[in-house]
């Protein structure tokens, strides 16, 4: 106890500025390499760690390799910023897009970039003694007042997993479960059961389990029907659930047509077969449904969903890889409603911000997203909140690396 009150005296006489700013390597989720960096401040030391996708945009962010994004930041970064006040969020972003100079961030990496700006942030609510979520959530409306319930996330659970994420034959990439309960903590309990379930169904079916880069079921399917009736089974006919599909359609893209389920596809077939899904079961939203280029096959099916139900979310990711250029064109052409937003996406927190208010101003939801190789860092919990996304999505209800932002979640609405 005295300890902490000597501490808080410290931060009342001072402004903390970075001491020590470092980036070491670590491993994600697929056992790859990737880098986490600390911040030292006072006795604080606070650090971050930078995920990877699987699943990529052409129009993301540069990543470059793990040991040159290190020594960018320990060589080029770190001695620019010693010194500073971790406080001036929105001027360090800036001097590191300035730093690096290039539009894809692939002169530093934007690797280094985000994390160097993730740390930044916390490093910031540490000196400002607020929890990360109403720090963010200062920098997004200048604020810290907020009322919890009115703009927490609502989770969505990918619990089978296909494509670049399996080993199986589903072309579609996510079978997320989006429980229609009250709080976060009934739909986490509710959506824990269903995978349990799943689980049992499965092992009892195939024999085996099998489990995706984000923690969700992998059988041996190819059918987007058999996963969906899978998961109806294991929810009770989809009781309090609806359903997302992440369809990650530029990873099975073929030229102008689009092979699926082992058959061809022209942009209209392709648009009915997902009419066809739509029809049978209770999903309310898809994802990357064409490719990140062409236009014509969102702008189809946009215009026949909209005139059916104009609350079904046509949300996009390669599309618009958290860009706010990308997403002023998707609004511009009418090709969704709705926008993941991934900040290493973009590069910086500040970026990341930008394009949640874009998206907002024009009226669609918001999905704060992990990636494929995740890592412990629980940042993106807090950032959900702080912007007050419409929903986030960090895999299965399983697997320590997706468990610790749902846990965070869990956390934040105790307070």
């Amino acid at each position: 106890m005295l300890s902490n009150i000597l501490m808080d005296s410290k931060l009342k006489k001072k402004r903390l500025k970075i001491e020590i700013i470092k980036a070491r390597e670590t491993h994600d989720s697929r056992k790859r390499p990737t880098l986490q960096v600390l911040i030292k401040l006072d006795d604080f030391l606070v650090s971050a760690s930078v995920p990877s996708g699987a699943s990529t945009g052409k129009y993301e962010a540069k990543v470059i390799e793990v040991e040159k994004a290190i020594k960018n930041i320990n060589e080029i970064i770190a001695p620019q910023l010693v010194g500073k006040e971790p406080t001036e969020q929105k001027e360090i972003d800036n001097f590191l897009l300035k730093l690096d100079g290039t539009k894809d961030k692939s002169k530093l990496g934007g690797n280094a970039v985000v994390g160097v700006s993730m740390v930044i942030s916390r490093a910031g609510a540490v000196t400002k003694k607020t929890p990360l979520y109403l720090y963010l959530r200062e920098i997004y409306r200048g604020q810290t007042r907020l009322k919890i319930s009115e703009i927490f996330p609502r989770p969505c659970f990918n619990i089978i997993n296909g494509g670049m994420h399996a080993k199986n034959d589903l072309d579609i990439q996510e079978f997320m479960i989006v429980p229609q309960l009250e709080s976060f903590s009934e739909n986490f309990a509710l959506a824990t059961k269903i995978y349990k379930n799943l689980g049992k169904i499965i092992q009892k079916k195939f024999k085996k389990l099998e489990l995706g880069d984000e923690g969700g079921f992998s059988p041996p399917i190819s059918k987007a029907t058999e996963a969906l009736d899978l998961i109806g089974d294991a929810s009770d006919n989809f009781k309090n659930t609806k359903i997302i599909l992440d369809c990650a359609a530029s990873q099975f893209q073929k030229g102008e047509k689009y092979k699926i389920e082992k058959r061809l596809l022209s942009k209209r077939e392709l648009l009915d077969y997902y009419c066809h899904l739509i029809e049978k079961y209770p999903i309310i939203g898809l994802e990357d449904p064409f490719g990140e280029e062409d236009f014509e096959g969102w702008e189809l099916l946009n215009y026949k969903l909209q005139m059916a139900n104009d609350k079904f979310l046509l949300i996009s990711d390669d599309l618009t890889v958290t860009n706010p250029e990308r997403i002023k064109i998707a609004k511009e052409k009418g090709l969704c409603n709705g926008v993941i937003i991934k900040i290493n996406q973009i590069g910086t927190v500040t970026e990341a911000i930008e394009a949640v208010k874009l998206a907002k101003s024009f009226g669609w939801k918001i999905i704060v997203s992990h990636r494929s190789g995740e890592t412990l860092d629980p940042f993106i919990a807090d950032f959900a909140v702080g912007v007050g996304a419409d929903f986030i999505k960090s895999g299965a209800p399983a697997r320590s690396e997706r468990l610790a932002k749902y846990n965070r979640l869990l956390e934040i609405e105790r307070g």
